[in-house]
């Protein structure tokens, strides 16, 4: 089987900066086939990215067309990308989310897709060496660019786009400043091709996917760690994909309602037997993985309610709010104060 790669340039008054990107197909190709619509395929996805100068469209081996991610088999046809913990950088890539990948008999669903086109090409490339099934669904967990901003990789692949019924609202008024901010961060060469997408089918409560004979249950959430999160359960192998609901090693991340979160955390106690969080290890046993989460959103609701009794400052308050927590998370300094801010101004007007 062959891909398309093309040369993608940024062009500037000093130097061009240009990386190879994959032009996926939602079936598999041969040389010739490749070939003969290589010239089409690589002017159209020119049209969708007018910033960059498209050239050099040449048909490749799979196996040659670019390092793909190393999968962990959480479970029987689930295979999870671990991302690292960090801040965007040019050496993570945007590499920072837990990607997962669901076979049924007869497609594949992508959960999560990466904060580069980068990252997908790489999770899209691993995919293609466990199969060849059609990648029919990539479902978004929420709105953060960490785990939205490769998903077009996966829609040029024949994907249908599928999030929370708020999702493409919310993605749609902070896409051009996850653009701008990831390719500051990352660096144009990293960030070369990224380009928002967004969903054409919002899911408002429950929804079931079919991949045949395996059937995946959506379920939308009440504001929480955002106001659009989903998660996605598997039911042959009682596998919860619990998008950054749950977080582990990496500082939770308040984008939402602490409130909302904290009810939602308990509302997941269903006969689950492995959890993948947003962040962290690939796969948690459950509840007792998500002990760690707990306190810490208590911690953090119960300090908050203390410096609000006491008649403290937001100012002075957020410098010690869940202070006690430091020593159990990575990134507490990146989000703590963060999630104190949040917490202290939804939670004075209780």
């Amino acid at each position: 089987m062959f891909e398309l790669i093309v040369m993608a340039c940024l062009t500037g008054d000093f130097s061009d900066i240009c990386a190879s990107r994959i032009l996926p197909s939602p079936t598999p190709l041969t040389r010739e086939e490749c070939q003969s619509s290589a010239k089409t395929r690589a002017k159209a996805w020119q049209e969708n990215h007018p910033s960059l100068v498209v050239t050099d469209p040449t048909c490749t081996a799979r196996e040659q067309s670019g390092t793909a991610f190393d999968l962990t088999e959480i479970a029987p046809g689930i295979h999870v990308h671990e991302g690292g913990i960090g801040i965007p950088s040019p050496k993570n890539g945007g590499d920072l989310a837990n990607l997962s990948v669901v076979i049924g008999d007869t497609s594949v669903a992508v959960i999560d897709a990466g904060g580069t086109r980068a990252v997908a090409e790489s999770l899209y490339l691993a995919i293609r060496r466990l199969t060849n099934k059609p990648i029919s669904h990539i479902i978004l967990t929420h709105m953060h660019p960490d785990h939205a901003l490769g998903a077009a990789v996966f829609v040029e692949a024949g994907a249908k786009l599928i999030g929370h019924a708020k999702l493409d609202r919310g993605l749609r008024a902070r896409a051009i400043n996850y653009e701008t901010s990831l390719n500051t961060l990352i660096g144009a060469k990293g960030f070369i091709g990224t380009k928002a997408v967004f969903p054409v089918e919002g899911i408002k409560e429950n929804h079931e996917i079919d991949l045949g004979g395996r059937v995946l249950q959506l379920r939308a959430w009440p504001t929480a760690h955002t106001d659009n999160d989903i998660t996605v359960f598997d039911r042959r192998t009682k596998t919860l994909f619990a998008g950054d609901l749950v977080f582990a090693g990496h500082t939770p991340a308040l984008d939402g309602s602490l409130l909302g979160w904290v009810k939602v955390i308990e509302q997941l106690d269903w006969d689950i037997d492995r959890l993948v969080p947003g962040h962290g290890t690939p796969s948690l046993s459950w509840p007792e993985g998500g002990e760690a989460q707990r306190a810490y959103l208590e911690t953090l609701m119960n300090d908050t309610r203390k410096a609000i009794r006491k008649g403290e400052s937001i100012d002075k308050a957020i410098e010690h709010i869940a202070e006690s927590e430091r020593k159990n998370w990575s990134l507490f300094d990146e989000f703590n104060i963060r999630n104190a801010t949040a917490a202290f101004k939804e939670l004075e007007w209780e």
